[in-house]
């Protein structure tokens, strides 16, 4: 493990109010987000909609790093050209998802945990090779009011997210590691926050446990908000408090950044907490973003599968690209969502 590389690359991608692009979505996913603009999901049209939100101009001033799927990976632009050398040669950090995907926890109904150890360690390695600097592994925690996730789960979870940043590092490939409670059901944000907090307690024992060095890590955590079928939703600020309370007592100042998922939040609200949580002041760790949907949804609306759509998608991407930039200063609002 060379501690250089690690510290080095993970605080270029959260660098100067930058954030992560995660377009790490698995085929069936991205079928479902092709579907929504009636595009077939052949290989040809998922490698055109990765090429435009990897070439879009500009996005190098507010990306630091872009997540692939192991399809994106592989893949090229028109003229020829990996996408990671693309990425690269832009001065953003390519990257890859590699976990597998979730399964049921064996006896334990409700609780659910990722797949895709076996063979990581040489899967990694061929990554690297692709050009791969950093890798992602989500967690799915499922919540309800009372009862999941189980303790168990909690630490089963945390075990394999461990696991799987300790082999990265050991292959000088800075790990994000993300535990995400989701956000539908009906909990408040006050079971949001208990949950959310025994699974960073647990996720950083066990990383520490597993020697993984704090500072060539990143963390992409849910932000601490109410369930979507909660009666009582809560104010940006009342989510940022909350988050960032959270983070204070688990997460530790030796981490360079937090890049937060949106997890299903609209582009704007999830650009609004995070302004929130950055107008608090300053915290020990960078508070950015590493958006999906947030950053993509606006892009694929405008883009249709049309051609002559294309520079308009891309010209949308640089704008929430650039207005999630200002939000890691605190310096966004509302009013500049139709200022553009």
């Amino acid at each position: 493990m060379n501690s250089d590389i690690l510290i080095s690359v993970a605080k270029s991608i959260v660098a100067e109010q930058k954030g992560v692009l995660a377009a790490d979505e698995s085929t069936p996913t991205i079928k479902k987000r092709l579907d929504t603009i009636k595009v077939e999901s052949t290989e040809e049209n998922r490698r055109c909609y990765r090429e435009i939100l990897i070439t879009a101009p500009g996005i190098e001033q507010y990306i630091g790093g872009v997540i692939l799927f192991d399809e994106t990976l592989r893949q090229s632009t028109k003229d020829g050209t990996p996408f990671a050398k693309t990425l690269s040669s832009r001065g953003i950090v390519p990257g890859i998802k590699v976990d597998k995907g979730t399964t049921a926890l064996a006896l334990h109904p409700g609780d659910r945990i990722a797949e895709g150890l076996d063979g990581l360690r040489d899967r990694l390695g061929e990554y690297k090779q692709l050009g791969a600097k950093f890798a992602k592994w989500r967690a799915i925690i499922d919540i309800n009011e009372h009862c999941i996730p189980t303790a168990f789960s909690i630490r089963a979870n945390a075990r394999v997210l461990a696991r799987y940043a300790a082999l990265c590092q050991e292959q000088d490939i800075v790990p994000i590691v993300e535990p995400e409670v989701l956000m539908d059901g009906a909990h408040s944000i006050e079971r949001c926050e208990e949950v959310t907090s025994r699974i960073l307690e647990a996720v950083f024992t066990e990383l520490d446990a597993h020697r993984v060095l704090f500072e060539g890590m990143l963390l992409k955590p849910n932000m601490v908000i109410a369930g979507k079928k909660c009666t009582q939703q809560n104010s940006a600020e009342e989510v940022a408090e909350a988050t960032i309370r959270c983070m204070a007592r688990y997460v530790p100042a030796a981490i360079p950044g937090i890049v937060f998922l949106s997890g299903g939040q609209s582009a704007e609200d999830a650009t609004d907490h995070l302004n929130a949580m950055n107008a608090m002041g300053t915290h020990p760790w960078k508070v950015s973003f590493s958006y999906g949907r947030a950053l993509q949804a606006p892009v694929l609306a405008t883009w249709q599968g049309k051609e002559g759509n294309l520079a308009s998608a891309q010209k949308m991407l640089l704008k929430r690209a650039r207005l999630n930039s200002l939000a890691c200063g605190g310096k966004y609002t509302r009013a500049m969502e139709t200022a553009e």
